[in-house]
């Protein structure tokens, strides 16, 4: 700025110099105008350095606040930076425990399956040395026993299936076969048929595990007596109560009944099967040997084959014949399927079956093994209701053949009485069945006939005229293996004796 002063003061001096001697006004007027533009200039020059001058001040203060917030955001990497070391540290120390306690888990798995292991093999040993013991002393606890502190028998039975085992959704009343063996042995043992039964499902799966569990005292569900069921579970076979076989239920619209059936009629189709049950080995077995390639819908149950059936999810459903007959004349029955059909899936009304058997059901009440005393009575229950057939006895003649009943009398029939009024040592020594028990089971159920008249037929069987004389079956009797031998069948007891 003095510089700036000298220099006006310098212009200004010579200027007075140059009026004073020349006198050329000229000269002094271009000489004051250019020191007037000079002076503008630096005026300007002046206001641009103010300007940079403030420019700087405020850059100078936001270059202070970057290193303020360049100092913070350090500090704050520097923490960061500790903090993941620290999780990082942790991390590690986590994943080391949870290593440390999976390998911890696996050795308590392998001690618990080594623990069960022998407890299974103790148990075993201990109950075969138990039944031992207890044979020889006669101290064994048998199932029988057991019923009878209870005051009911409990029956592991079907709902699905008429005619077999089937519960009726609408009344609650219970029917069919084993339905009516699980009657007869209430009564045989002295209980009543109409209040001391309870009735479990028992399912394809789950029926093994509940008999072996005590969930039930037996098992009258459909079940086919198989060799690796007999020896390979905890259970013991009696009575068969039904002979039948596998078959397969076919929609008409997929593989039409054309009277020419083959197994190749299948081949590329579904077919549901149930499981846990034997049918599933046999269906894979029957197509391996008849070279057809067939895809298997497992289901759970009947209704679940119903269902994908109708729906056409399957062509065909397989499962014991008996069950098939069954469900074709319940779904016909109700509307489901024929030509009044509400269903929208073509031709309902076409269901079939196949005239071929895949394989021998031979369908048996099971006990639990080591308890020949009960399997006993549950076999010669059933064997009772066959030979009172055989000889003519049943629901509305017994009493007069038990009356008949004099050693000597006119009117003695040595087989029959002896049906009518001996135990044949059945039971328990606490529980022994009385003389009686086969009148019993005739008030209860009647014979054999009358069992199966009222399970597949119209119930209006007399029990003494045959298999022909059953009117009203959707699966008759006659001409089948569940015939009575005089009849043609293998449906036959011991000799009762």
């Amino acid at each position: 700025m003095n510089r700036v002063a000298a220099v006006l003061l310098a212009l200004m001096m010579t200027s007075m110099t140059l009026a004073g001697c020349t006198g050329d006004d000229t000269t002094i007027q271009e000489l004051e105008a250019a020191a007037l533009q000079d002076q503008q200039k630096i005026e300007q020059l002046n206001s641009s350095i103010a300007n940079s001058s403030f420019q700087i001040v405020d850059l100078q203060s936001q270059i202070s606040a970057l290193n303020s917030l360049i100092v913070n955001l350090n500090m704050q990497i520097l923490s960061l930076d500790d903090n993941l070391t620290s999780e990082s540290e942790a991390s590690e120390s986590l994943q080391l425990q949870v290593d440390s306690l999976q390998t911890t888990k696996e050795a308590l798995l392998s001690e618990k399956a080594a623990l069960e292991a022998q407890l299974a093999y103790e148990f075993q040993m201990g109950y075969a040395q138990g039944v031992a013991d207890a044979s020889s002393d006669g101290s064994a606890i048998s199932t029988l026993d057991l019923i009878h502190q209870r005051g009911t028998l409990k029956c592991g039975v079907k709902v699905s299936q008429w005619g077999m085992g089937y519960l009726a959704a609408d009344t609650g009343v219970r029917s069919g076969l084993d339905i009516e063996y699980c009657r007869a042995l209430a009564a045989a043992i002295g209980l009543n048929p109409e209040t001391d039964v309870e009735y479990i499902l028992a399912t394809g799966a789950n029926r093994f595990d509940l008999l072996a569990g005590g969930d039930i005292d037996v098992l009258i569900r459909t079940t086919t007596w198989t060799g690796s069921r007999d020896t390979e579970l905890d259970a013991d076979f009696a009575a068969v109560n039904f002979y039948d076989g596998q078959g397969m239920l076919i929609r008409g619209d997929m593989v039409p009944d054309d009277g020419d059936y083959s197994p190749a009629d299948l081949d590329g189709l579904s077919v549901c099967v149930g499981v846990g049950t034997t049918s599933e080995g046999n269906l894979a077995g029957w197509a391996d040997t008849n070279g057809v390639s067939i895809s298997t819908v497992s289901v759970q149950d009947s209704w679940e084959a119903v269902v994908s059936l109708l729906d056409g999810h399957c062509a065909a459903m397989t499962g014991d014949t008996s069950a098939l007959v069954a469900r074709k004349y319940l779904l016909e029955s109700d509307g489901s399927c024929g030509p009044d059909a509400d269903s929208t899936d073509d031709d309902c009304d076409g269901l079939w079956i196949a005239p071929e058997t895949m394989s021998k059901e031979p369908l048996a009440a099971a006990t639990r093994d080591y308890d020949s005393e009960w399997n006993e009575v549950v076999s010669w229950t059933w064997y009772g209701m066959v030979t009172a057939e055989e000889l003519g006895v049943h629901s509305g003649n017994f009493l007069s053949f038990a009356d008949a009943c004099v050693w000597g009398g006119a009117d003695y029939n040595y087989q029959i009485c002896t049906l009518l009024e001996e135990s044949l040592g059945l039971g328990t020594p606490s529980n022994p069945l009385s003389d009686n028990w086969m009148k019993d089971v005739l008030a209860a159920v009647g014979n054999y006939g009358e069992a199966y008249d009222r399970s597949f037929c119209d119930g209006t069987y007399d029990g003494v005229s045959g298999s022909d004389a059953m009117t009203g079956c959707f699966f008759p009797r006659s001409g089948t293996l569940n015939a009575l031998v005089s009849e043609g069948g293998i449906q036959y007891a011991p000799s009762w004796r």
